[in-house]
């Protein structure tokens, strides 16, 4: 089927509104895309600020962490400034008097305050005399043979162990029995 050729003036008006169709929708195009850019650019500086908090943040959390490094014993430090008062007045009323059971009686003291503040920080002595030898816990710096504890009892104690907070910081250093049998031979039970 042929088509008819259009008048001169057909032409142009059926043009100008597919013209104007096109300008209206390239417009909306435009727009559309301005938006766009305008959205992506918002979400960029969104994440640029994010990015800067969770950098000062990592910064605050780093300086925290390093005074508390730094300071976090501060408490036990003035704790123990008491004991060392404690034990310089000890050594002044020492000096000033000749009797040696009241210098002895303070330092117990002393004493007995300094292991009750290790005590409140966690610090607990590991019991070893009279026990079973358990190489967790002591360390054991001789044999003595004798009848008088069974084979791997800890018998004498030369360093006291400690545990800090349930964890080993210090091994006991301790003799441990060998048991020996009629002929004098050592044995070790089994």
């Amino acid at each position: 089927m042929m088509k008819e050729p259009m008048a001169e003036g057909e032409s142009v008006k059926e043009a100008k509104p597919v013209e104007k169709s096109l300008e209206n929708e390239l417009e909306e195009l435009r727009k559309a895309l301005k938006e766009e850019r305008d959205r992506a650019e918002d979400y960029l500086n969104k994440l640029k600020y994010l990015q800067a908090d969770f950098e000062n943040y990592q910064k605050r959390i780093n300086k925290q962490m390093l005074d508390l490094v730094k300071y976090g014993n501060e408490r036990l430090i003035v704790e123990l400034l008491n004991i060392v008062d404690d034990l310089e007045r000890s050594i002044k009323s020492s000096k000033e008097t000749d009797n040696k059971e009241s210098l002895i009686k303070g330092v117990e003291m002393v004493l007995k305050n300094l292991k009750e503040i290790l005590r409140k920080e966690g610090l607990e002595e590991i019991e070893a005399v009279g026990k079973n030898f358990d190489p967790n816990l002591h360390e054991a710096i001789a044999h003595v043979q004798t009848d008088d504890y069974p084979t791997n009892t800890v018998i004498e104690e030369i360093r006291k162990g400690y545990l800090l907070n349930g964890r080993l910081i210090r091994p006991s250093m301790v003799k441990v029995a060998l048991s020996l049998n009629k002929k004098g031979e050592n044995y070790e039970q089994q």
